[in-house]
C-alpha cells in the first residue's frame, strides 16, 4: 500500500551563493570537474544514490560528501561550506520556506505542485532523469487478501482527510492516491532492481 511519495529536491544551494538556474551547476562542474562537492545522508543512501545517478545522466564529476547525520549537511549547505545538496523534500523544506536554501530543481518526472516554479531535473539539462524517495506502508506478506483491501481502502480515505493533506504539505510531502497494493508491489520490485544496478554501475560501497 502506498503512503506518500515526495519529489525530492535535486540540488540546494545557499542564498549567499551566486547559483541561480538550475542548470547553472552542471556547467560549473563541467569547468571544474571535481571540484564541486555535494551533500548526502551517507554513502548508500537513496539522496546519495541520486546524485550518482545525477553526476553519470549530466557526465560530470562531483565530490561526494556523506554525512551520518544529515541535518549537518543542510547546515553546512546553509553555511556555504558544500555547494550542493540533494536532500528529500521534507528534510529541506523549512529551510526553503525559511530562504536559507535555495531548491534548484526537482528529482521527479513532473514538477512539484508544492514548488510548481522549480523545473524537473530533465528540464534543467538532464533529460529522461528521474528519482524519488518514498515511503509506504506494509503488512505481513502472507496478510489475507481482504484484509489488505480493507486497509486500502481506509488508507485512501486517511490520505483524501483535510487534516492529514495539510500536514503532509507543511513537511514538504505529497500524498500519491490511489495505487493499489499490486501496483505498489511492482514498484517496490522495480526500485530495487533499478538502484541495485546503480550501485553495481557506479561500485558504490558499504562503510
Amino acid at each position: 500500500m502506498f503512503n506518500a511519495r515526495n519529489a525530492a529536491i535535486a540540488q540546494a544551494a545557499g542564498t549567499s551563493r551566486p547559483v541561480a538556474p538550475a542548470g547553472q551547476p552542471i556547467a560549473l562542474a563541467r569547468a571544474r570537474p571535481g571540484q564541486i562537492n555535494y551533500g548526502s545522508a551517507g554513502t548508500g543512501s537513496v539522496v546519495h544514490l541520486m546524485a550518482e545517478v545525477f553526476a553519470a545522466s549530466a557526465k560530470i564529476d562531483i565530490a561526494h560528501v556523506p554525512y551520518k547525520v544529515f541535518a549537518q549537511a543542510v547546515t553546512d549547505t546553509v553555511g556555504g561550506h558544500v555547494e550542493m545538496l540533494f536532500s528529500s523534500m521534507p528534510s529541506v523544506w523549512p529551510q526553503v520556506k525559511a530562504n536559507r536554501v535555495r531548491a534548484l530543481a526537482v528529482t521527479s518526472a513532473k514538477r512539484s505542485a508544492l514548488l510548481p516554479e522549480l523545473p524537473t531535473v530533465a528540464e534543467a539539462g538532464v533529460p529522461g532523469y528521474e528519482a524519488g524517495q518514498w515511503w509506504g506502508i506494509f503488512a505481513p506478506a502472507k496478510t489475507p487478501k481482504d484484509i489488505v483491501a480493507k486497509l486500502y481502502d481506509e488508507i485512501q480515505k486517511i490520505l483524501v482527510a483535510e487534516e492529514v493533506k495539510s500536514r503532509f504539505v507543511a513537511q514538504g510531502a505529497e500524498p500519491v492516491l490511489g495505487m493499489t497494493p499490486d501496483a505498489f508491489s511492482a514498484t517496490v520490485k522495480n526500485e530495487i532492481a533499478k538502484w541495485s544496478k546503480v550501485v553495481k554501475e557506479r561500485n558504490i560501497k558499504p562503510q
